[in-house]
């Protein structure tokens, strides 16, 4: 029976499912090349103090299906959603920049200093068709390497089944950087947004190849948005996941934000669990 590497790179095709095992590398938030070196962090005199941009320090219980990835260094990574007792759900990009072995996942807790449970990611499924085109397919179905209790504070989270509508609020949470390239905050933010059309985003984003069918677009105004540090964090819609954080403008400068679409990839998610439990049974 074949068998997960854990310390290379394997890949594995299933008849109706493209998936990769990866335990390579990661990133924050994804910014196209030609806005990297952007900053409108000044202008209009928006105020985008606290993270993300724009948004308000989070209740204790407010999201207690938030994860947070990091490095054994202390470094800031991406967020996630816990959606089962050994299974999380983040961002493709966000398994890419680190060796798997050099990451943890941390439960419980809204503080980004404060201990909660620390796990280790023991494989992760990404998509191997990410960035086919560019930032598309940005998902990644991530097994840890213990159980996850839940309390008051930690708890997965269920998928959302029926797909958004233009003008649908839903809820980012995330302790990305208030400015592109600074640190990440130290407690976790919060912040609404309204979903915006397929036709509306890819006007706004000038028909830019990333905007994919599995995408969700969502806005607010300028000033707020995602920022470094946020990618792979949730976006909760009455409840229930929806979305991943992808990839947008640095930082909060007026453009949507890119989300993958966890209904879009319901059936990856579904398979990667399968094909998990085969592989051990």
């Amino acid at each position: 029976m074949w068998q997960p590497h854990y310390t290379n790179v394997a890949y594995v095709l299933l008849f109706a499912l493209c998936l990769s095992i990866c335990v390579e590398y990661t990133q924050a938030i994804r910014i196209p090349a030609e806005l990297r070196n952007y900053n409108d962090n000044k202008s209009n005199g928006t105020s985008i103090n606290g993270r993300i941009v724009g948004g308000v320090v989070a209740a204790e219980s407010a999201a207690p299906y938030q994860v947070l990835i990091k490095t054994v260094w202390d470094s800031h990574v991406c967020g996630g959603a816990i959606i089962s007792e050994r299974w999380i759900l983040t961002a493709g990009h966000c398994m890419e920049d680190f060796p798997i072995e050099s990451l943890r996942i941390v439960v419980g807790t809204n503080t980004w200093s404060k201990s909660g449970v620390t796990f280790r990611p023991e494989l992760a499924y990404r998509h191997c068709r990410q960035d086919m085109p560019m930032y598309q397919n940005d998902i990644a179905v991530v097994r840890l390497n213990g159980t996850i209790q839940f309390n008051n504070v930690t708890q997965p989270i269920e998928l959302h089944t029926q797909p958004l509508k233009a003008g649908d609020l839903v809820t980012m949470t995330g302790w990305g950087s208030p400015l592109l390239n600074s640190p990440n905050t130290e407690l976790l933010q919060t912040q609404n947004f309204t979903v915006v059309s397929r036709e509306e985003c890819l006007e706004r984003w000038e028909h830019h190849t990333g905007v994919g069918y599995g995408h969700i677009c969502t806005f607010s105004k300028k000033g707020e948005g995602a920022c470094n540090g946020d990618s792979g964090g949730p976006i909760v819609y009455e409840g229930k996941l929806v979305g991943l954080v992808n990839w947008g403008a640095p930082c909060a400068m007026g453009k949507p934000d890119m989300h993958a679409s966890v209904i879009y990839y319901r059936d990856f998610i579904e398979r990667s669990l399968e094909q998990c439990t085969r592989q051990r049974s």
